[in-house]
């Protein structure tokens, strides 16, 4: 019984021990992977940075549409709801003409 305490409590210390050697101080290392937390940033100094990246973020999409403009789609032309309803009135007749002469089936059958 007192072997396996000893043993058990060796093991345990050595486990414990290990993770007392990883911690570190906080301090920062050459290549400030493990810098110190710093002092959190007041109101004004996050509205500023926000601006700056909201800027540069302008001037990139700026200098993007500037490089890519070929790529871009023309886009589509404006079409009257007049010319709309025509174009649906005119397809709605061709479908019932074709479903009159038995080219096609209506939903309900």
């Amino acid at each position: 019984m007192k072997k396996l305490a000893l043993t058990l409590s060796v093991a345990l210390a050595s486990l414990l021990a290990a993770n007392g050697y990883a911690q570190t101080k906080g301090e920062a290392d050459a290549d400030q992977s493990k810098a110190m937390p710093a002092k959190a940033a007041t109101k004004e100094e996050k509205a500023a940075a926000k601006s700056a990246r909201k800027a540069e973020g302008k001037a990139a999409v700026k200098e993007n549409m500037k490089t890519t403009g070929a790529d871009t789609p023309a886009g589509t032309t404006k079409v009257s709801k007049e010319e709309r309803k025509a174009a649906a009135a005119q397809r709605k007749a061709s479908a019932t003409q074709a479903r009159k002469a038995g080219e096609t089936q209506g939903v309900n059958k």
